[in-house]
């Protein structure tokens, strides 16, 4: 997961370090932006906010547009809408509803993507779960599935991610800060960020609203970790 940040220097399109849990300059700019309280600077966190991806490991049983994809299992890359979908399969909203596991071999349920344009956009909203079934009833092919699995921990290997001060070097000539000579004690105002004409006290130090991390997405990092 990452941010897209464009200016006067050009795009910044890196991952994010907070994926590992480590402090991002974008999301420090971001935070500046946040709580300096105007609302042109918000604006301008919510276009480079951190776009969410998620990944899994997916075995495809049927594909008519590419019959010898099934059988196999691929790393597959999906947003936000999909996502909702898995978590409300595994947490329904109304207790007349059974909680699935759609990632479970023996009781988990196939996931019918089903496409669509709409306004010129991919739209998923007609996708849907199967009922609950299991892969195979054949303990061998259970085990070839299982065995054919891609590490999920490797997509956030630390290898992958730049260091933070690189990261910060590629932000700040993105902005158009880079090669200004500051002190220490000016590296606080590195990053330009609007202030009100006359605060009436300094904006609360928090957590952004749009940056915050579904509570539900840490089900998905204990798969990964599994």
């Amino acid at each position: 997961m990452g941010p897209w940040v464009q200016g006067p220097g050009g795009w910044y399109i890196e991952k994010s370090l907070t994926t590992l849990g480590q402090a991002d300059p974008v999301s420090e700019y971001n935070s500046k932006l946040w709580n300096s309280g105007i609302e042109s600077n918000k604006a301008i966190v919510r276009a480079q906010k951190r776009r969410l991806s998620y990944y899994s490991n997916i075995l495809v049983v049927k594909d008519p547009t590419r019959p010898d994809n099934e059988g196999k299992v691929f790393l597959f890359k999906y947003g936000k809408k999909i996502f909702d979908k898995l978590n409300e399969a595994m947490h329904p909203e109304f207790s007349d509803e059974t909680a699935v596991n759609p990632f479970d071999l023996w009781e988990g349920a196939n996931f019918k993507l089903k496409i669509r344009q709409v306004e010129g956009y991919r739209n998923y909203d007609k996708s849907e779960f199967d009922k609950p079934s299991p892969i195979s009833t054949d303990d061998a092919e259970l085990k070839k599935v299982w065995e054919s699995e891609h590490s999920l921990q490797e997509l956030v290997a630390v290898k992958h991610f730049k260091s933070y001060d690189e990261l910060k070097s590629r932000l700040e000539k993105a902005i158009g800060v880079a090669g200004t000579n500051r002190s220490e004690d000016q590296e606080e105002e590195a990053f330009p960020v609007a202030q009100k004409s006359a605060p009436a006290k300094e904006a609360p130090k928090a957590t952004a609203p749009w940056d915050e991390e579904d509570d539900d997405l840490s089900f998905f990092k204990k798969l990964a970790s599994d």
